[in-house]
C-alpha cells in the first residue's frame, strides 16, 4: 500500500507531488533542490553548498519514512552544468562514505527555480 511521506524538516511540496511516497519496503523521494525548510533558495550559492542542502533535504524525507542514507539504493543527480560534477561529487561523497548507492548524474538544460542541482533517491526500508 502506498503511503505519502511529509516532513517539516524539508521544503514543502509546491505542486502536485509529495515529498516522497513509500511502501512497506521502498521509499521514492521527489527531486530535492537547494531550498531550505524555511524557504530560503540557495540558487546563487556554489554547487557544493547547493548539493549539501539538496542532500540534507533527501535525508530529512528519508528519516520521516523510517529510512536513512545508508538505505539508499539509487540516486539520480541532475546538474544544470555538467562541469559542476566534480564539486558536486566531493560533497555527495560525504553523505555516502561507505557502500555508496548506484547513481546517475545527468546534465540538463534547466532546473526548477534556476538552481544548479536536483537530487532524488530510492531507498529500502
Amino acid at each position: 500500500m502506498k503511503r505519502i511521506v511529509s516532513t517539516d524538516a524539508a521544503p514543502a511540496a509546491v505542486g502536485a507531488y509529495s515529498q516522497a511516497t513509500a511502501t512497506d519496503d521502498l521509499v521514492f523521494t521527489a527531486g530535492q533542490i537547494p531550498l531550505t525548510p524555511d524557504g530560503d533558495l540557495l540558487d546563487a550559492a556554489a554547487i557544493d553548498v547547493q548539493t549539501e542542502q539538496a542532500l540534507e533535504n533527501v535525508e530529512a524525507v528519508l528519516e520521516e519514512a523510517d529510512a536513512s542514507m545508508a538505505d539508499v539504493l539509487k540516486v539520480t543527480v541532475f546538474l544544470d552544468d555538467i562541469d559542476d560534477f566534480d564539486a558536486m561529487n566531493d560533497t555527495y561523497q560525504s553523505f555516502f562514505d561507505e557502500d555508496p548507492p548506484a547513481r546517475s548524474a545527468v546534465g540538463v538544460d534547466e532546473l526548477p527555480k534556476g538552481v544548479g542541482v536536483e537530487i532524488e533517491a530510492i531507498a529500502t526500508k
